[in-house]
């Protein structure tokens, strides 16, 4: 069944991510950045809320054997796009980050042994890959920090909260940079993401545009559209 409220996060997330990616159109438009930081924890709480309200013990299924094999698809299609726009990246685009916090999130929701042993292999890949992960270890561990902070509340959703915190400052300039105003303004909007996630998650907005699979599409689409513009621009 689908929700206007995870539908309405999706398009927050999706926007968020355009502008701050409208950035390489126009470098000195540092308040896109900020914005920007609102989409990976976004992302993350759509993912782990997807991987909630199917239920645990439900993983060998059509539906996540579909959403694994879309998410892998676009992992590879979306890596020549992101290299393109962005060659001078040390890390990867963000679908592997997603990808492994997919099957950790799997693993802290699912009790079967098997899935438990492929979260534990995503954890052990997500931290070995670290460096070349955008958003490093703390971005593979935000799923399924959102799906403990469902599962439990209350405080339990400062783990996501700190877990975006701590993705951003795999970005060298944050951390060497701490008590720059730019830095704190950035870290206090990646910390309050999850919470304004959720508070669109919980609003009474119904007539929200659904957004399909043709999501998993956007990325790497508005990647290279963006690069082509700045093309033109030329």
């Amino acid at each position: 069944m689908r929700s206007g409220g995870l539908d309405l996060v999706k398009w927050v997330a999706m926007l968020a991510m355009l502008a701050d990616h409208l950035r390489f159109l126009w470098p000195q438009a540092h308040d896109l950045f900020v914005v920007g930081r609102l989409a990976f924890p976004l992302f993350c709480l759509v993912m782990a809320m997807n991987v909630v309200r199917r239920g645990p013990d439900t993983l060998l299924d059509r539906h996540h054997g579909r959403y694994l094999g879309l998410m892998l698809l676009f992992t590879v299609l979306s890596e020549p796009a992101y290299r393109w726009l962005d060659s001078g990246s040390t890390t990867f685009s963000i679908m592997p980050t997603l990808l492994l916090g997919l099957l950790l999130a799997w693993g802290v929701q699912h009790t079967q042994l098997a899935t438990r042993l492929l979260g534990l292999v995503a954890l052990g890949a997500g931290w070995a890959a670290s460096p070349y992960l955008m958003y490093g270890l703390p971005g593979v561990l935000l799923p399924a920090a959102c799906v403990l902070g469902h599962r439990y509340g209350g405080r339990m959703w400062l783990v996501p909260c700190l877990s975006a915190v701590a993705g951003n400052l795999t970005n060298s300039w944050l951390m060497t940079h701490l008590s720059a105003p730019f830095t704190w303004v950035t870290l206090t909007v990646a910390a309050v993401a999850i919470p304004v996630g959720n508070g669109l998650l919980h609003s009474r907005w119904r007539r929200v545009p659904a957004v399909g699979r043709w999501g998993y599409g956007f990325y790497p689409l508005h990647l290279l559209l963006i690069k082509a513009a700045g093309i033109v621009q030329l």
